[in-house]
């Protein structure tokens, strides 16, 4: 039998991403986001979640741009730094040891030493709640070629993403793979 545990943000995993932004003063600046995901596939898009007291907040509202930078479980400990430190006291990049790349295609930096960038110009704002959902469209997708499969997709497997339980606050690394997307359902079909 299912116990009920109310409402609450017990949806899982959530992604680990870094969002990157240049705050009004030009300084590059990282935040952490676990409520995001893919929001449409044409136009290719995500969405990211922060509260409007972040500083990323206005950097995104003010640049109208922002990049997805998915580390490797490698940078667990500089991804959770960047979620509870404040870019306003803090140059989080020098921090963790990071490397902030301008972007040419978006009023934005991306971290050189993440495996997975994807460079976002900003869609649509949509307030919830405490939250605003910023709705980016992916203008590119820039990769390290050691995360490359033979036919040059990217593959978790090489790339190691982290995924963030929001129940226990932590972190955890994938799995192996345990069947293939629009192959192993067709068992049911009749």
């Amino acid at each position: 039998m299912k116990k009920s545990l109310g409402k609450g943000t017990h949806a899982m995993p959530t992604p680990v991403w870094l969002v990157g932004s240049y705050d009004q003063e030009g300084k590059a600046n990282l935040a952490t986001v676990a409520w995001g995901g893919v929001c449409s596939s044409d136009p290719a898009a995500v969405t990211v979640s922060l509260r409007k007291s972040r500083h990323s907040y206005d950097a995104i509202m003010q640049r109208k741009a922002f990049t997805v930078n998915i580390p490797s479980q490698a940078f667990v400990a500089a991804a959770d730094y960047a979620g509870i430190a404040s870019g306003r006291s803090a140059d989080k990049f020098a921090a963790a040891g990071l490397t902030a790349v301008k972007s040419d295609l978006v009023d934005a930096p991306y971290v050189a030493e993440f495996p997975l960038v994807l460079e976002c110009r900003l869609l649509q704002v949509v307030e919830i709640g405490v939250h605003t959902q910023f709705i980016g469209e992916i203008v590119d997708v820039k990769a390290d070629e050691e995360v490359l499969d033979d036919k040059g997709n990217v593959d978790p497997a090489k790339v190691l993403p982290l995924v963030y339980s929001p129940t226990n606050r932590a972190y955890y690394g994938l799995g192996a793979v345990v069947g293939q997307g629009f192959e192993i359902g067709k068992q049911f079909m009749k």
